[in-house]
């Protein structure tokens, strides 16, 4: 899904003139027990622009970034919340990739969704009830209108 290796090691993915409504997306990476977090472990994300259109080429890697979690398992990113963009005859619900490894862990690749979008229900893999609990609610973080998406990930050991 529009994957591109070595994306910069990042937390801030605005970039000069990106439209778009910012969100901060955190939160901590767990080993499978779901209670151990997991420090050291690469979190990257991307995502399309508000138009719907991917950095696939340039230098900039605009929407993407990579992180090391910390010592207690925490990753976080400020960017747009993406646009839509056409899959066939039907729009793709707004979204964001994910690619997670860790040295003792197997790789997980994912998409996260936001609760409400409408082309959710006709999507053929946020339709799914195995993405259920990847649709998340957007939050307000603070009294200046801050927006939050909070996705915790569990890895299963090798």
């Amino acid at each position: 899904p529009f994957y591109r290796p070595n994306a910069p090691i990042r937390s801030n993915l605005i970039n000069d003139g990106l439209i778009g409504t910012k969100v901060q997306l955190k939160g901590t990476v767990y080993k499978s027990d779901c209670v151990t977090p997991l420090n050291n472990a690469l979190v990257e994300i991307w995502h399309c622009n508000t138009k719907g259109e991917y950095d696939n080429k340039s230098k900039n890697f605009n929407q993407r970034g990579a992180l090391i979690t910390s010592n207690e398992g925490e990753y976080s990113f400020l960017t747009i919340l993406p646009g839509k963009y056409l899959n066939g005859k039907l729009y793709r619900p707004a979204h964001i990739h994910y690619r997670v490894t860790e040295e003792n862990s197997k790789e997980l690749i994912s998409q996260i969704y936001f609760r409400g979008d409408p082309h959710i229900e006709k999507d053929p893999w946020a339709s799914q009830e195995k993405a259920e609990l990847r649709i998340l609610e957007i939050r307000l973080l603070d009294v200046s209108g801050n927006l939050t998406l909070n996705f915790d990930i569990y890895l299963k050991e090798k």
